[in-house]
């Protein structure tokens, strides 16, 4: 079965103010874009122009005027500020009053996020370990009329979501590395990761323990949707297109030099020490929509079906329009809609 190409846009929550962000997702929805994913940070990477508006409330406000495109998290950290019967709760909540077009995306967080509230950050093998059990509280909850759960992380006792979807919030699981991923293909409806790495990270590591979770799992390739957000800046000239890529400076850190900062104003300042070309590293920079469909079709040749375009710029209606008329048709053509 050939899985239907998805063309999304990655609101930029980090950067813009919720009710700004909220037109644009309206205006990706009218000049054709297929998904809306919104990351759910406490705090930005950038103090100075940062923001961070909570992902949920956006979410209903969106989907209330909207109609079509679908709405998700690009991620969702479900094991520390939030108990996995809250997620539960909201995602049911959200499937009710928009069905068919909410996903849960979540993964194992930052400390950016947690630590400011004063919570313990463990190291990886616990937080994959705390993924794990979320999920399968999250899914009992929407399974079960009354659920007892005694797990390691969390408890319930006779807990109901009372107000569920017919259909089930697709989960998809964030990874960027093969523990997560191969449980992704395990047990998730989609796998989500972000471009702009190490070639060899997609095609030695991460698709091949996607597809050793979905053998050992019994699934077939084609039954998890794989999202991929990629990185894209186009502009008049490619210095501009550099330039655009200034605000999302911590993106090109590495695990270690950003490894657990908890300060936005920490995080600028080790950024604002990177030169503009490793700046803007992880992005696609060019000049020609020919130019970016050639570099985005990479992705889609090794396996990406669902594509979520993340632009650096402030000019955020005038990236969705030029991508929304250039980009968009080219690759419905070459690779189908």
């Amino acid at each position: 079965m050939t899985i239907p190409l998805r063309l999304g846009y990655k609101a930029s929550a980090e950067q813009f103010d919720p009710a700004e962000l909220a037109d644009l997702a309206v205006l990706a929805e009218d000049v054709g874009f297929d998904s809306v994913f919104i990351s759910d940070h406490f705090q930005p990477w950038m103090h100075e122009g940062g923001h961070a508006p909570a992902a949920l409330p956006w979410l209903g406000a969106v989907g209330a005027r909207t109609s079509r495109v679908l709405l998700g998290t690009s991620v969702l950290t479900p094991t520390f500020r939030y108990h996995p019967a809250v997620v539960a709760q909201a995602f049911a909540t959200l499937g009710v009053m928009f069905p068919g077009r909410v996903i849960l995306g979540v993964g194992t967080g930052e400390a950016l996020n947690e630590v400011t509230l004063g919570l313990d950050w463990p190291d990886p093998p616990e937080r994959f370990q705390r993924l794990k059990e979320a999920i399968t509280l999250i899914e009992r909850l929407w399974a079960g009329e009354r659920v007892t759960y005694e797990g390691t992380f969390w408890q319930v006792t006779d807990a109901t979501v009372y107000d569920r979807p017919t259909t089930p919030v697709p989960i998809y699981i964030g990874a960027a590395g093969p523990a997560a991923t191969r449980l992704a293909g395990r047990i998730a409806d989609g796998f989500i990761t972000t471009s702009g790495k190490d070639p060899s990270l997609y095609s030695d590591t991460l698709l091949p323990a996607l597809y050793e979770g979905l053998e050992k799992a019994g699934r077939a390739d084609d039954a998890i949707d794989t999202l991929i957000e990629v990185k894209v800046s186009l502009a008049p000239t490619r210095e501009e297109a550099l330039q655009k890529t200034r605000f999302w400076a911590p993106l090109a850190l590495s695990p270690e030099e950003k490894m657990g900062i908890h300060d936005p104003i920490e995080m600028q300042r080790r950024a604002a020490e990177l030169p503009i070309e490793r700046a803007a590293s992880r992005f696609i920079v060019g000049v020609d929509p020919d130019e970016h469909v050639e570099q985005i079709s990479r992705y889609v040749d090794l396996g990406f079906r669902h594509l979520v375009f993340h632009d650096p710029g402030f000019d955020q209606a005038g990236f969705l329009r030029l991508y929304g008329e250039e980009v968009l048709p080219r690759l419905r053509a070459r690779f189908g809609a």
